[in-house]
């Protein structure tokens, strides 16, 4: 169950209908309510993600976000993805971030 959050508008599987509104204050909370506490990996795959969305207006798909990590991780990178988010990147590392909920696409 997700925790009261700031006015923003959340669609009903909790996904942020317009990724414009997300802040870094308002990941936190979203993390908080998976009973994430984001560390430096956390924001790394996190800010990624913004800037791939910034750049292309679609949410980054987790290999782009694996190939990302292995820059900094080496082949632990899928591993470490879903250390990070361990009810998976779409559940967990989307919402966090800020995206629509996205459709079917791979997840790794």
């Amino acid at each position: 169950m997700m925790k009261t959050l700031p006015p923003t508008r959340f669609d009903e599987e909790g996904y942020l209908i317009d990724p414009a509104e997300w802040s870094e204050s308002l990941a936190v909370e979203l993390a908080s309510a998976a009973n994430i506490t984001p560390g430096e990996d956390h924001w790394d795959v996190i800010r990624f993600m913004r800037e791939y969305y910034a750049e292309h207006q679609v949410a980054a798909d987790a290999r782009h976000v694996i190939k990302h990590l292995a820059e900094r991780h080496g082949s632990h990178a899928h591993k470490l993805l879903f250390e990070l988010f361990p009810y998976g990147y779409v559940a967990q590392a989307c919402k966090i971030a800020g995206m629509k909920r996205p459709r079917a696409w791979s997840t790794g």
